[in-house]
Order: C-alpha cells, then structure tokens, then sequence
C-alpha cells in the first residue's frame, strides 16, 4: 500500500505540473482584465463627476445670444443660422443645468424649431431662469 501511494502523490503532481501553465494563461486571460475592469469602474465611480459649465455662465451666453439675436445684427445669412444653432446649444445646456427635462428643442425637426425654441424658453422661464432680465441692474439667475 505503501507504494500505492507514492504513485498517487506522483500521479497528482504530475497533473498539477501538467496543469498549472493551461490554468495560468487561462487566468491571465479571463479573469485578471475582468478585476482590472472592475477596479477601474470602481475608481470612476468614486470620482465626481466632472463639473459642467456653471449655471450663470451658461444662463450669461443664452442672454448673450439672445440679445444678439433679437438685436437683428447679423450681417449674413450664413452669421443668422449660426446665431440660431449657437442658441439652440446654449439653450440645451441650460436646460440640462437646471434640470428641465425633455426640452421640446431636443427633438424638434427644421421647420419646427422656431416654435420649439419658444416652448424651451418658457420652459426655462418656469424653471427660473429669466432669459430677459429687467435692465435694473437686478441680476436673476
């Protein structure tokens, strides 16, 4: 029986000799990017998110473009659809900043933008923003 047993030992090292390398690469390459993976969606997580423009830069450029865009300075076609879409973008972001969701002007097609961008203004306005601040010298965010 003694001998049995020698055998066994010898038959199981050798198998976990024969057995290690497979298991190796097999670790290597299934399971340690997936913990690095985990470890990096971790860190992320911890991590702040990174800060946006502030609310009264963002609220700053849409009375900007709003005065620009009002005052009827563009001097081309081509300035005047820029304006809009610049208008549009800063009119999104404030939207996103206050929390307004679904701004009609997100999904709204060409021809309906116009009106799209009135209901999202009023939509701003009921969130508190006041795109048109009395010239008072009182700034509202």
């Amino acid at each position: 029986m003694a001998g049995d047993r020698s055998a066994l030992v010898g038959l199981l090292l050798f198998v976990l000799v024969a057995a290690a390398p497979t298991v190796t690469f097999w670790l290597a390459l299934r399971v340690v990017p997936r913990v690095v993976e985990a470890v990096v969606e971790r860190r992320a997580a911890r991590r702040p998110p990174s800060p946006g423009p502030s609310l009264e830069r963002v609220v700053a450029d849409v009375r900007r473009l709003h005065r620009e865009i009002r005052g009827g300075r563009a001097s081309s076609r081509v300035r005047q659809v820029a304006l809009l879409a610049a208008y549009d973008d800063a009119l999104l972001t404030a939207c996103a900043v206050v929390g307004v969701a679904d701004p009609p002007l997100a999904g709204a097609a060409e021809r309906d933008r116009a009106f799209a961008r009135l209901l999202t203004e009023a939509a701003l306005e009921q969130a508190g923003v006041s795109l048109d601040p009395p010239s008072g010298g009182a700034r509202a965010a």
